[in-house]
């Protein structure tokens, strides 16, 4: 996806909207839930805790994270996807389980197209493929060299089948010409750890879960997915400038159920795009490996257009789908 999409907006215009709204705002009574549909105590669900204390004070009614686990995050969207458009459901999840699901499995049960309305960007990450030490390599040409001359030993670990770093990965065999052994681990924790050890020579992760790792020395990144280099590691090149061309990020956005007011979407934009202006909460995304990244509701939506014309090719070449 193109960096162009992430945008951020005047305070001054934000600041007329969300004035002219807060009083309305104040008047709609019930609690605000925002379905997070995945475990606690990940950045996503942190994030989905940030909007929601922002929203009960900007907006002057409660809000509380629901995480509506089960089926990849299906649970949790198809939940939201169901409930009243009246305001008082929200959904954040990442831009893949959206866009991405939508393309791999044969039965989703929601069309992120057109049975959400959407609000805003929130967070942008990227990814990393991080090597062992004891591979002693410190470059993609360095890992291709190593790949064709070791084809049994070449095996890579992902967070998740379907995702971003699995097709990335499928990616990088077919450009390579070794088909590569996927290793898949629920979450990029226990994939990081099998690197560091030594179990498998490589993983493709997000890059927040194996930055610190990569500062202490227990492993090296060696290439990260986006189309440009991250902030937090402007020492790692991206894969395009290590000569392969492919890019993929990923991001964290705010949807509500279609058919849902659009007073009520201009007004969660405006207090969402306030939030991730403020200083001290870009801090706390940064720390987590995040990128504040707010949007109006076109630049999500197209951004979610944008990742799945540049994936659906490399997604369709795989074959790969989910039944259940």
């Amino acid at each position: 996806m193109h960096r162009r999409t992430f945008v951020s907006l005047g305070l001054g215009a934000l600041g007329a909207l969300f004035g002219s709204r807060a009083v309305s705002a104040q008047a709609q009574g019930g609690t605000l839930k925002i379905v997070f549909p995945f475990s606690p105590g990940s950045p996503g669900d942190v994030t989905s805790r940030l909007i929601a204390d922002s929203i009960s004070t900007a907006l002057g009614r409660t809000a509380i994270v629901d995480n509506r686990t089960g089926a990849d995050g299906r649970l949790g969207i198809n939940f939201v996807k169901n409930a009243a458009p009246d305001g008082n459901t929200l959904l954040i999840t990442t831009g893949p389980t959206m866009w991405l699901m939508h393309l791999v499995h044969k039965a989703p049960g929601f069309d992120p197209y057109v049975d959400f309305a959407p609000i805003s960007l929130l967070a942008k990450f990227d990814f990393a493929i991080a090597v062992a030490n004891n591979t002693g390599l410190r470059s993609i040409a360095e890992m291709t060299a190593w790949i064709r001359a070791n084809p049994a030993k070449a095996s890579y670990g992902i967070p998740g089948a379907g995702t971003i770093p699995h097709f990335t990965g499928v990616r990088l065999s077919k450009l390579i010409g070794v088909d590569m052994a996927r290793v898949v681990y629920r979450g990029s924790a226990p994939a990081v750890n099998d690197v560091i050890s030594g179990q498998i020579p490589m993983a493709i992760v997000t890059l927040g879960d194996c930055l610190q790792q990569h500062r202490a020395g227990t492993l090296r990144m060696i290439a990260v997915t986006g189309a440009e280099r991250s902030v937090f590691a402007p020492d790692v090149p991206t894969l395009r400038e290590a000569g392969i061309d492919l890019s993929g990020d990923a991001w964290y956005a705010l949807w509500a159920p279609a058919s849902t007011p659009q007073d009520m979407i201009a007004r969660y934009n405006a207090a969402t795009l306030d939030l991730l202006q403020k200083p001290d909460i870009q801090q706390r995304l940064s720390n987590l490996g995040l990128v504040a990244a707010g949007s109006t509701p076109d630049v999500l939506a197209a951004a979610m257009r944008d990742a799945a014309a540049a994936w659906g090719p490399v997604i369709k070449e795989t074959g790969y789908t989910i039944d259940q």
